[in-house]
């Protein structure tokens, strides 16, 4: 029989045969501790190290204007991406909750793209209604 005991920190380790079958133990899904092999975790953090000098490149090179911060936002939600999906464990959670929390901030940065779109409509207008230069 599996014997489940709590590690001090509210998370349970089974032992034994059934250490797979929660339900043989009567511990509920939610409360097994899944445990992930320390190469993913390298993997990330080489990523993240590889993404982050990236994005100080960008400034050291002097790339300027639209270029730079375009890069700097790519790099950065990249970054983001990955904390997200593995120290927070979002790559093994369920669609329906993966969704509501990656969805709002995608349409938020698409409404935000919109509206820069419409202030550079609105900007253009009004140069060519009073003849004023930028």
């Amino acid at each position: 029989m599996a014997e489940a005991t709590a590690n001090g920190l509210g998370q349970h380790t089974l032992h034994g045969a059934q250490a797979h079958d929660p339900a043989a133990t009567g511990i509920a899904p939610a409360e097994v501790h899944q445990e992930h092999p320390i190469k993913l975790y390298l993997v990330v953090w080489a990523w993240l190290f590889i993404l982050s000098a990236c994005s100080y490149l960008v400034d050291y090179v002097g790339l300027q204007g639209y270029l730079r911060w375009s890069l700097i936002l790519i790099f950065m939600m990249l970054k983001a991406g990955l904390i997200v999906a593995v120290f927070m464990h979002m790559a093994w959670e369920r669609l329906a909750l993966t969704y509501a929390i990656i969805l709002p901030p995608i349409l938020v940065l698409v409404f935000v793209a919109m509206m820069v779109f419409e202030s550079d409509y609105t900007l253009l207008t009004r140069m060519v209604f009073f003849g004023a230069e930028p």
